[in-house]
């Protein structure tokens, strides 16, 4: 291993010389056949697939609601619905059985959306938790389900602490969503769980602030781009 980062964001393909660099890569797991990721664990990296837990970006289905994120175009769903908690621990089994050493669960601010999901949305993370083989599993924020969220989980990542981007490029976020950030971030350490930061920066002046604030925070910060292309 070098001096890379504790974990990588990774939303292509291909590049496993350069993620073997990492103690763990996040991944999506179709892109990702078992010989890769066969080679990526003999090289000490533990791979992670990429699980959406109440967002769909697949065809219409009966658990979608009729609302979608403006950002990436994915459909809301009842996460309670019988159907989707079945694709989605169906979707973990296979990146188990496929050789991935662990989960990322995404889209768990659901607080934001459709907080009457949230007892839904927590006993599909017990469930996936639950998972002979379900490994190392990390959540990105999901701050709605703590402190019952940190007991099924390895770690917590919050994603876009200091950085963001936007239309016009990257930039930091203004002070009082700082302010709010840091209140929230001050909480996180009580819960004795691994703590990373991903920001989103395109230069060294935004990325070096990224980090820095990340480490008062007792966060480990991993820069990267809006399309996560970086490793």
């Amino acid at each position: 291993m070098s001096d890379a980062p504790p974990i990588v964001f990774y939303y292509g393909t291909g590049r496993v010389a350069e993620l073997a660099d990492y103690p763990r890569a996040v991944l999506q797991p179709e892109f990702y056949p078992t010989p890769e990721l066969h080679r990526l664990r003999a090289a000490g990296t533990d791979p992670l697939a990429y699980l959406s837990l109440s967002e769909d970006q697949g065809p219409p289905a009966p658990w979608q609601r009729a609302e979608r994120n403006p950002d990436w175009g994915g459909a809301f769903v009842h996460v309670g619905h019988p159907g989707w908690r079945e694709h989605v621990l169906g979707q973990a089994r296979d990146a188990v059985d496929a050789g991935f050493a662990g989960l990322f669960l995404d889209t768990l601010n659901v607080e934001l959306t459709f907080p009457e999901d949230l007892p839904a949305l927590m006993e599909l993370v017990a469930a996936i938790r639950a998972l002979p083989g379900s490994g190392y599993v990390l959540a990105n924020r999901g701050f709605g389900l703590l402190p019952e969220l940190a007991g099924h989980v390895d770690g917590i990542l919050f994603e876009s602490f200091s950085a963001r981007w936007t239309a016009d490029g990257y930039a930091p976020w203004p002070p009082d969503v700082l302010e709010g950030h840091a209140r929230v971030a001050e909480e996180l350490p009580r819960y004795g769980v691994d703590l990373y930061a991903l920001d989103y920066a395109d230069s060294p002046g935004l990325a070096d602030f990224a980090r820095r604030r990340a480490a008062l925070f007792g966060m480990q910060c991993v820069i990267s781009d809006r399309a996560l292309s970086l490793v």
